[in-house]
């Protein structure tokens, strides 16, 4: 590219705020113009700096970041979107794409991943790139009842009848430890974070009928 990348870094962990402005910065075709940690800054720094791209958080103080994707694109055309989001988290992966997001990266990819991810959405009218597409799809294909297995569809069970973590483990004659295990896998699988969130999950997907 014969000009820099002017690239806006908005995420509401400081932490990885400045690891990311770091790495755009050390990059030579890259360029920093702005940053920010809350979603409602977003579009002021966007217009103000007239960035390329917009590295995004998908979990921010104040806003969600597919809707801050949204009225971004909504303004933007032409704006490189950038999501970066927890793994596992499929339903985001695919709300990204329907959002009109040029990327989505995962919070745990290596740095050429997120770089790759930039440069791609620096191109107006690029095609949609993920890594672990391909898996998220093939997951999506899959029938419902195949997701869980038979020790995380006992563990939903409980979950669904108002059973805590701890009387989930003795219910299932296992450690404390184990019991936490097995809700996080089940967590991870419905691409849920809560326990609210998990049945409805899988409410939506057929996999525990309503009381």
């Amino acid at each position: 590219m014969s000009e820099q990348v002017k690239v806006v870094v908005v995420d509401g962990n400081t932490l990885v705020r400045f690891g990311l402005t770091e790495l755009v910065g050390q990059e030579p075709d890259l360029e920093l113009v702005g940053e920010a940690g809350l979603g409602a800054e977003a579009m002021p720094v966007v217009a103000t700096t007239q960035a390329d791209v917009l590295v995004l958080d998908a979990v921010l103080p104040d806003l969600d970041g597919l809707d801050v994707a949204r009225e971004v694109r909504g303004r933007y055309a032409d704006l490189g979107i950038v999501l970066l989001a927890s793994d596992g988290q499929d339903d985001v992966l695919f709300q990204a794409l329907e959002s009109g997001v040029s990327a989505f990266v995962t919070n745990t990819a290596p740095t050429e991943e997120v770089l790759a991810a930039i440069r791609h959405a620096a191109v107006p009218g690029t095609s949609f790139t993920a890594t672990g597409l391909a898996r998220a799809m093939a997951r999506r294909a899959e029938p419902a009842t195949q997701l869980l297995s038979p020790r995380e569809t006992e563990v939903l069970s409980l979950l669904g009848q108002g059973l805590s973590v701890r009387a989930i483990s003795t219910a299932l004659c296992v450690s404390l430890s184990t019991a936490k295990t097995y809700v996080a896998r089940l967590y991870e699988k419905l691409g849920a974070s809560n326990r609210a969130q998990a049945i409805m999950n899988a409410m939506r997907l057929g996999l525990l009928e309503s009381s």
